[in-house]
Order: structure tokens, then sequence, then C-alpha cells
């Protein structure tokens, strides 16, 4: 029943990472003819000043997101765990966000928030008439904002679907010893959603990795390099600067990161086999 998969994983993901790596041993422009040159791609690459800064803003770009995302999208999933009609309408209207293209929402924010002809100009608010995109600090900020805004729905579905899986049971019982609502969700709730979180968290930090598109049409690693993540930082060395093989190995740097981090939060999640239950 596996096979399938399995042949499709090796195809489109196994084969694929093998060329990338064997082009980072290469000296190619994309368009002529290819030229092993050994490790002077590595070299190139990993004496680049600018590697540090882009895995910092990477870092940067992961930690700020996933703080934001996690509480968030709990808590709505908690609320829209219930069986109220009205929360079925609302669960529809989060999704949202989520059905539109990285692009589009790009271009969205970044006309909503220019300070001379965005949303704070034509509705008259000073607060909103910052230059969001022209200092780094806004910069980051914002794109935290949009990235949030934007991955959170899906989520918060994620904790949707965990919270209605805890038995009932467990809340009954808490009931009867006098814990209140805020009591069950330490108590109960975020315990028993341990590996959900472990997953969700998962996708946060390798979604993070491949962020491209959103910061390239919102910001273009700007200003100045304030938001240049590995990503753009490969995509620059690539097709702007026609430099194959160092972008490559940032590609396999980026792979490489993105399995370490997965295997580190496989292990707090402890053994695959245990039950989401904590006392089962």
């Amino acid at each position: 029943m596996a096979l399938p998969a399995f042949v499709w994983f090796v195809f489109f993901g196994i084969i694929p990472l093998l060329g990338v790596l064997a082009l980072s041993f290469t000296t190619w422009n994309g368009i002529g003819e290819i030229v092993p040159s050994g490790l002077d791609s590595w070299k190139a690459t990993l004496s680049d000043p600018g590697l540090p800064h882009a895995l910092w803003v990477t870092f940067l770009i992961m930690a700020l997101s996933w703080a934001v995302q996690t509480p968030m999208s709990i808590l709505i999933g908690v609320f829209l765990a219930t069986s109220k009609r009205y929360r079925e309408f609302l669960a529809v209207l989060f999704f949202i966000p989520l059905l539109l293209s990285s692009a589009a929402i790009a271009i969205t924010y970044k006309a909503l928030l220019d300070p001379s002809f965005g949303l704070g100009s034509g509705l008259g608010i000073d607060l909103l008439n910052q230059d969001w995109l022209g200092n780094s600090t806004l910069a980051m900020a914002t794109l935290i904002f949009i990235v949030s805004w934007q991955f959170i729905p899906f989520h918060s579905l994620i904790y949707q679907g965990a919270v209605r899986q805890i038995p009932t049971s467990m809340y009954e019982a808490s009931q009867i010893d006098g814990a209140g609502r805020v009591r069950q969700f330490i108590s109960i709730t975020l315990p028993q959603l341990k590996y959900t979180i472990i997953t969700s968290s998962t996708l946060m930090v390798v979604g993070s990795l491949t962020f491209f598109d959103l910061i390239y049409v919102l910001t273009a690693g700007g200003p100045g390099d304030a938001t240049r993540a590995l990503a753009l930082a490969m995509y620059q060395q690539g097709f702007q600067a026609n430099l194959m093989g160092p972008a490559s190995a940032i590609a396999v740097i980026l792979v490489l990161v993105g399995l370490v981090l997965s295997l580190v939060l496989r292990r707090l999640g402890g053994r695959a086999d245990d039950s989401q239950l904590e006392g089962a």
C-alpha cells in the first residue's frame, strides 16, 4: 500500500535533492555547460558574509512566527471546537486567508501599507502612515503579522480537530472537582494537545524555511537586507547572479537545517507509538 507513495517520493523528492547536491559541486550559469568545480561553490557560499545574516533572519522569522501563531492557533482552535452554529460560520471565515496566494496577499498588503496612498492616508489615520516596509524593525514586524494572518487558520483547524478528540469525560470529572474553564484549559486541554503542538510546530518551522514569494514581493529582502532570508538568498544567487553552484549549496543548507529541526521536534514529541492521552 505504501509503494506508490514511496515511488512518488523518490521521483519528486530524493532524485531532485540528489541533483541539487550534485550541482553544488559544479559551476553553472543556468544556461551553458555544467563544469565540475569541486568545493569552490561551497567555499564561496560559506565564506560569504551575507550567509550568517541570512541564517539569522531565517531563524528570527521562524521564532517570531511560531511565537505568534502557536498561542493564537490554540485559542482559536479551542474556540472553534464547540458545537455552536455561528462558530461554524466563523471557522469558514477564518479559513479564507489560507485560500489566497502569498503573492496576492503581499501585493494587497503592500498597497494597503503605502504611506502615501495606502489605508492610513485614505482614512486619515496618522498611526497607519508609517514607513512599514522602509524601516527594518517595522518591515520584520509587518512580515510576521502577514505570515501569521495567512497561516493561523490552517493551524487552528489542526487544533480544532485535536480538541474534539479529547474525551468529554475528562472535563466532566474536572467540573465535579470544581475546576473552571481556565483550569481545564491549563490542566487538560494543553497537556492533551502535546503531540498536536509538536506536529503544528514542525509544519511552522519547516514552512518558515521556505518563505520566498511573500518576502520577495513584499520587501525583496529590504530594507537593506533586513528581511533577506535563506530562500531569497538562494534565488538571488541562482536566478539574479546566475550562480547555480552557490545557490544549490544554499538549498542543501536549507534542507539540512529543516531536517535537523524536524528531528529535534520529533525527539521532543517522544515515541511515535505513544497515546495522545497522557494517562493511556
